[in-house]
């Protein structure tokens, strides 16, 4: 079930179909039912904010999938223990995941019952990745497991490089991903909660209070 918040009213069909507003996705954190939410969205959307808040307002772990693959001197995990220790994190009874890896998403989704879809303007997008990226460099922000952004990747437009590029050429790829996933029958069981603005944010974290 796609619901979106502020772009179509009740009895109303959204760009992806019939979407609601109001108590009924305002009240979707309330619910007993709402416990194992998996965040997704392009880098730099505020995946990692937003998750935080969700966790905070229903008690639950929060758990970066980047913290679990990314090993000290950026070296990623193997792909068999990197699926490992997500299984073992999505077995919890009740959790906040947040990242977008296409080998971990059937094990979290899998256990999930809502997925919360940040799709903001890709120029949105760009102003906070820049942003976070700058900061991060200059402050020597510690990320996972001791790594930290490196100023040279603030110089260079290889996607696996740069966060920044990353972010820009994946956007369309995630918006189409993330479309088709809402549709797919094999998906029924998860409530996808798509937020296109700021401002549907706020209104949807005001339901985790």
């Amino acid at each position: 079930m796609m619901r979106s918040i502020g772009r179509a009213g009740p009895g109303r069909a959204g760009p992806l179909g019939r979407n609601s507003v109001g108590p009924g996705v305002h009240g979707l954190l309330r619910s007993r039912f709402v416990r194992r939410i998996s965040v997704v969205g392009t880098s730099g959307s505020g995946k990692s904010t937003v998750g935080r808040r969700l966790a905070l307002g229903l008690g639950v772990p929060f758990i970066e999938l980047d913290s679990i693959y990314h090993q000290p001197g950026w070296v990623p995990l193997p792909a068999e223990e990197f699926r490992r220790r997500v299984a073992e994190a999505a077995a919890g009874d009740g959790w906040v995941i947040d990242g977008n890896y296409s080998k971990a998403r059937p094990l979290v989704w899998a256990r999930a019952d809502t997925v919360v879809w940040l799709d903001l303007p890709r120029w949105t997008v760009m102003q906070q990745v820049t942003w976070r990226s700058l900061r991060r460099a200059a402050f020597r922000v510690e990320l996972w497991n001791g790594n930290r952004e490196r100023w040279a990747n603030l110089f260079t437009w290889v996607p696996e490089d740069s966060v920044i590029s990353w972010a820009w050429h994946r956007h369309a790829v995630y918006r189409e991903r993330y479309a088709a996933a809402a549709a797919d029958p094999a998906n029924a069981h998860l409530h996808f909660v798509r937020l296109r603005s700021h401002a549907e944010i706020r209104r949807f974290l005001a339901g985790a209070g």
